[in-house]
C-alpha cells in the first residue's frame, strides 16, 4: 500500500530558532520553512521535517548520518564553528573524537570507515550523529 509513497523523516525540537541556526548556519544544510515548520534539504534527496515541540528532549539515538570524503576536514570545520564532539568510555577515539575502524564487505575486500560519534554544539542543543566513509 505504501511501497511507492514518498516518505520523509521528522524530528522534534524544543526551540525552532536554535534548530534553524544549528542545521543551517552551523552544519551548513539547505533549509526552507513552511507553515512554521523547518525542512532540511539533504543531498540524498530525502528531506527531513523539523517541528517544534516544547517538551522535546535531545535524542539518545541517531538522527542524521552524513557520508563525507574527508572526515578530518569536516570535523575541523565543525569544531571551528563551535561544535563539540562527545567522548565515550571504552571507545578508541582520536584527538578529534573520531573512532576509526575497517569493515569487510566480502572476503578479500575492505572498506575503510571513520565513525565520528555524537556531536552537539552545546549540551542543550539538538544532537546528531556524524558518520563518514572513505577515509
Amino acid at each position: 500500500m505504501l511501497a511507492d509513497a514518498k516518505a520523509y523523516s521528522g524530528l522534534a525540537v524544543k526551540d525552532m530558532q536554535q534548530a534553524r541556526e544549528f542545521y543551517a548556519d552551523t552544519l551548513g544544510l539547505r533549509t526552507s520553512e513552511e507553515y512554521g515548520l523547518l525542512w532540511l534539504h539533504l543531498a540524498s534527496g530525502r528531506d527531513t521535517l523539523v517541528y517544534e515541540q516544547p517538551d522535546a528532549t535531545p535524542a539518545s539515538f541517531t538522527i542524521l548520518n552524513f557520508e563525507v570524503n574527508d572526515i578530518d576536514a569536516v570535523v575541523d570545520a565543525l569544531a571551528a564553528r563551535g561544535v563539540r564532539f562527545e567522548r565515550y568510555d571504552n571507545m578508541d577515539q582520536d584527538e578529534r573524537g573520531v573512532f576509526r575502524a575497517e569493515a569487510r564487505t566480502s572476503p578479500g575486500s575492505r572498506i575503510r570507515r571513520a565513525v565520528c560519534c555524537r556531536f552537539c554544539r552545546r549540551s542543550s542543543d539538538i544532537r546528531s550523529i556524524y558518520r563518514a566513509s572513505g577515509v
